[in-house]
């Protein structure tokens, strides 16, 4: 076992260092990036810049029981660029801020930006600074992502239309169940620290979970396709809470199609193993990352054999409410009950 590093002997200005010299940046905008009072950035005039920030504290979005440190970096960065995705821009950098108990090495801060520099390496992502500081708590992660997209082209949550189409990328619920596995293997930890975990019957959940991944892909298909959406959001709180912050940003209504709901078979069988509903989990459960999306009727051709995006159904009227249509063709309003921050 290597040794380990105390925070306090390489100090804030050490550990800078040591992650500055791992950091390869690799946008021409970026003119300058760790090492000062802030990032200078260099965007042409023909773009504009869209901005996000997403804290992850530790007990509250993520626990270390079953979280990887080099996970937690990975899926802080890809939560933060899919905020710039469902904007329909392209992301260029991200700043860091942590706020870091002291039970915490070196070591294990090092882990973290591994996570990081993974992510910013799939996505194209520069990390440019931060900040750290001490907590007497846990661990508190800050990123802010910046991206850029031309000007005039960045998609708002307020512009859906009626009979505008409602798609969604990839499928729904597993994030929700992963946790659902992961929380009942804690307990039976905590009731029993000999036992080991039963996991390898939950690959794809659990990955939906601890490593989700921001569907920059479908931005730059879309783009391929000549298609930009009315309206975007990406899916973090559940899609009942996300259509809903699309209806109301826009002044409209909605009604998806229960049967159209996107599942995986994997997600499938947990939420019986668990005795969940799937549609429930679809809903409600959060944490997918996939983007949800509005589109004029008129590209119905265009991305109607697409493999990875659904089309749920339609944008009503503001009159006719947000509904969710059974199989059986009955209206079921649709209420938020995913993630709810305080």
């Amino acid at each position: 076992m290597s040794d380990i590093t105390p925070l306090d002997k390489v100090g804030e200005f050490g550990l800078i260092r040591r992650i500055q010299e791992t950091i390869t940046l690799r946008q021409p905008s970026t003119t300058l990036g760790i090492g000062d009072d802030a990032a200078i950035l260099t965007p042409t005039a023909q773009h504009d810049i869209v901005v996000s920030t997403d804290l992850l504290v530790e007990g509250v979005h993520f626990d270390l029981t079953f979280c990887p440190l080099k996970h937690v970096g990975y899926k802080a960065v890809a939560v933060n660029v899919s905020d710039i995705a469902a904007m329909n821009a392209l992301p260029t950098q991200i700043v860091v801020g942590l706020a870091i108990g002291s039970r915490y090495s070196v070591e294990a801060i090092e882990e973290l930006y591994e996570g990081m520099r993974l992510a910013c390496e799939a996505y194209n992502v520069d990390l440019v600074g931060g900040d750290t500081t001490a907590s007497r708590g846990g661990l508190t992660i800050s990123i802010t992502a910046m991206g850029q997209v031309e000007t005039g082209r960045a998609v708002r949550r307020s512009g859906a239309q009626p009979n505008d189409l409602i798609c969604v990328t990839g499928d729904l619920g597993g994030a929700f169940l992963g946790l659902q596995v992961l929380e009942r293997e804690k307990a039976a930890f905590l009731a029993d620290p000999e036992m080991q975990p039963e996991l390898a019957n939950y690959t794809y959940v659990l990955q939906r979970q601890l490593r989700p991944e921001a569907r920059m892909d479908v931005i730059h298909e879309l783009r391929d396709l000549g298609l930009t959406p009315t309206s975007m959001i990406d899916i973090s709180d559940g899609l009942a809470s996300e259509i809903l912050h699309i209806c109301t940003a826009s002044g409209t209504g909605a009604r998806i199609f229960s049967e159209n709901l996107p599942a995986a078979n994997p997600m499938l069988e947990v939420a019986n193993e668990f005795n969940l509903d799937p549609i429930m989990c679809m809903l409600n459960g959060g944490e997918d990352y996939e983007l949800l999306f509005t589109l004029p009727l008129a590209d119905h051709a265009k991305i109607k054999n697409h493999p990875d995006i659904t089309i749920l159904g339609h944008i009503t009227e503001k009159s006719d409410g947000v509904n969710l249509i059974t199989k059986a063709g009955q209206p079921v309003p649709i209420t938020a009950q995913g993630f709810q921050h305080f």
